[in-house]
């Protein structure tokens, strides 16, 4: 089994449905940070604009989703 892992984009979603979904990068367990804090809720993130987005733990959207909630810092993605 090789180590190589593909680099982490500025930009990552976990639903497939997205534009940003990239499949090889969850091959792999992915950490990230917002504001130095451990955060293990994240659906998607964006480096360069300072965001992660998490879902409502009760609101739903027309389609069944959690709405997500959009949180700005400093973001961190990392593989574990």
């Amino acid at each position: 089994m090789s180590d190589s892992k593909p680099a982490l984009p500025d930009h990552l979603a976990c639903n497939p449905r997205s534009p940003f979904h990239v499949a090889e990068c969850f091959e792999h367990q992915i950490g990230i940070r917002l504001n130095g804090k451990e955060r293990t809720d994240v659906e998607e993130y964006c480096i360069s604009e300072g965001w992660v987005k998490i879902p409502s733990p009760k609101a739903l959207d027309r389609r069944g989703q959690p709405i997500l909630i959009t949180l700005k810092g400093t973001v961190e993605a990392y593989y574990v």
